[in-house]
């Protein structure tokens, strides 16, 4: 059961992970899968553990089979990117990246996969091309070759400066199946054929740039056009041109891909970038630092921490940004409470780095903030989890602890007893034998009635609580105990309000009260009578009932580690077993409450019970 509510916990945790994740098993059939997974894919939350992971990719199962197979053989796999149509028929791309999912014992026993939608990146990679074949057209250099293709004769002519750049001799005579393979394998080939086939069919023109690998084997940048050639409205070729553009791709990819690097790094990563002068004004800020704000950029430019957060918060973080400028020294993954002027507190992971000028000075602070408020509940959750689970093993050991040293000494008995009969030849003393192994019986069977008893309070946790009228509790209890009452010469003064009502399983809470209530009228002082008063209160979320007495007590310094043990007695009273405080303890547990104990040796004793208002 522990098991159980441990692998749910888990599983309801990886549900609301933010970043699409899966835990695949080794046969690719699905463990775990987070809602944002699944929301990719735009199916429902129905997927069962034995559905493949694969179904989900259908343009690129094959791939993701193969890295799933180095990652169950415990080897790295590459990032990769992958598309595929929405429920608008829409393309989005996706990049995944897996790593190997290991057990308590290093044990490979899985992969674990995480998806992030890369459709905007991928979007501005594509404008980044658009914006390098308009420059590429402004920049064209004046060696520019032609070719033309004759749709009717089915005949290509490249010029000279086109079979020059080809690295082909000026004789050469092409066709358009020679002249495709001149480009580079893959999906520079692969668009070229589609532009041509499109041009052909549907009258398209198109530039492109593509690499080639010419006659001699080198590889070229070359932009080609190509545009339909008609002629009194029928179609009967394609002109176009072919230029080498090797030198200005190369310089135009690195000028380009840095620019545009660095400006969809610093609007789209899910981090709070922002630049700030020595005075801390600002001058640069991302959409997340914006969002967090709650302002449009152009208000936020200019202003300081103190123009946007409370006092006590912006002077910690200009005393921060000084403690940069001195030392020029970056300030890197510290954590950082932050409180915006409405009074919402967010945790970040912070950085500051220092930007240096030519001369070695500080002109500026970059900042990078990363909100971990999430983080931070789940850590919370996940130390109340961990405190819970080691609760549960410490009651588990203990509980095994009991059984095997009970049931070992009715064992011991049962082996001692039958070896005595065994050997034992007068009638008289064999009968004798026998009785003392009904007897040994009878206390196994009580024995395996009280684990019996414990284990179905642990088990059943799925019984309904009700309210409870304390004072009617007690009076069905104090029925049930006339007779000791009396013997016992015990009074008892109840100072509880008759509406006081608590929370729990009634069968639980009558058992609770009659053990504590009967320990504190059975163990008074000899020949002297027992005050027990009952009283209560309201703590937190909690309803306390106190039981007091003036009897023996117990000394608690010697007895505490063992108080609520299983056939644990502290006084020398007949019928006295000591399993009924256990049994109380496990089912005040099983409600989400506590007990609370004072006493002292012949003074009395204290019993305070926490029923807990909010299950």
């Amino acid at each position: 059961m522990l098991r159980q509510e441990t692998e749910n916990t888990t599983k309801n945790l990886i549900k609301q992970l933010p970043k699409a994740t899966a835990f695949v098993g080794v046969n690719c059939n699905i463990v775990h899968i987070s809602d944002s997974f699944l929301q990719i894919f735009e199916v429902n939350n129905l997927l069962q553990s034995s559905d493949n992971i694969l179904t989900l990719f259908a343009n690129s199962n094959k791939r993701l089979e193969k890295n799933l197979k180095r990652a169950f053989a415990g080897n790295k796999t590459s990032i990769e990117k992958t598309k595929f149509y929405n429920s608008e028929n829409k393309i989005t791309w996706l990049e995944w990246e897996i790593t190997t999912w290991f057990d308590e014992d290093s044990n490979i026993i899985g992969a674990i996969i995480q998806l992030e939608n890369v459709t905007e990146k991928t979007k501005d990679e594509q404008r980044l091309k658009k914006l390098e074949k308009i420059l590429q057209v402004k920049s064209e250099i004046a060696k520019i070759g032609s070719w033309d293709y004759n749709a009717i004769t089915d005949e290509l002519t490249w010029c000279d400066m086109t079979k020059k750049i080809h690295e082909v001799p000026l004789d050469y005579v092409p066709d358009t199946e020679s002249a495709i393979k001149f480009y580079k394998c893959g999906s520079f080939r692969n668009k070229i054929i589609e532009n041509f086939d499109k041009c052909i069919k549907e009258g398209l023109s198109w530039t492109e740039v593509s690499q080639i690998v010419t006659a001699k084997g080198n590889i070229l940048w070359v932009k080609s056009t190509g545009r339909p050639h008609i002629e009194d409205n029928k179609f009967i070729g394609i002109i176009g041109s072919f230029q080498n553009i090797t030198e200005d791709i190369i310089t135009q990819q690195k000028t380009k891909e840095n620019e545009l690097l660095l400006r969809t790094l610093v609007e789209n990563l899910p981090l709070n970038v922002y630049i700030k002068d020595l005075e801390s004004r600002k001058t640069l800020v991302n959409k997340s630092e914006c969002d967090f704000i709650g302002l449009p950029s152009h208000e936020i430019i200019g202003k300081n921490d103190f123009d946007l957060y409370p006092h006590n918060i912006a002077d910690k973080n200009r005393k921060l940004d000084l403690k940069v400028i001195e030392t020029q020294k970056p300030m890197l993954s510290f954590e950082n409470r932050n409180v915006k002027k409405d009074g919402t507190v967010t945790h970040f992971l912070t950085s500051k780095i220092p930007l240096l000028n030519e001369d070695k000075k500080v002109t500026s602070i970059i900042g990078f903030s990363l909100d971990i408020s999430n983080l931070k509940e789940k850590e919370q959750e996940l130390k109340k989890l961990f405190q819970v689970t080691a609760f549960q093993n410490k009651k588990l050991l203990d509980f095994a602890y009991i059984i095997s040293h009970n049931l070992r000494s009715h064992t011991a008995n049962f082996s001692m007893l039958l070896g005595f009969l065994l050997k034992e030849k007068d009638e008289t003393e064999r009968e004798n034998l026998i009785d003392m192994l009904i007897s040994a019986s009878d206390n196994l069977l009580e024995t395996l009635d009280d684990l019996n008893n414990v284990v179905e309070i642990n088990t059943n946790l799925n019984l309904e609580q009700k309210k409870i009228n304390i004072n009617n509790a007690f009076s069905i209890i104090e029925r049930k105990l006339k007779s000791l009452i009396k013997n016992k010469k015990a009074k008892i003064i109840n100072n509880i309000p008759d509406s006081t009502e608590i929370k729990g399983i009634p069968e639980y809470v009558e058992n609770i009260l009659l053990n504590v209530l009967s320990n504190a009228v059975k163990f008074s002082k000899p020949n002297e009578s027992n005050l027990i008063e009952l009283s209560s209160e309201k703590k937190s979320h909690y309803t306390v009932i106190t039981i007091k007495d003036t009897g023996l007590g117990i000394d608690l310094v010697k007895n505490k580690e063992k108080f609520f043990g299983m056939y644990k007695t502290f006084h020398h009273e007949h019928n006295s077993k000591g399993i009924g405080l256990f049994i109380a303890k496990n089912q005040i547990d099983a409600m989400k409450g506590m007990f609370e104990v004072n006493s002292k040796v012949n003074v009395g004793t204290s019993f305070k019970i926490y029923f807990n208002e909010n299950n």
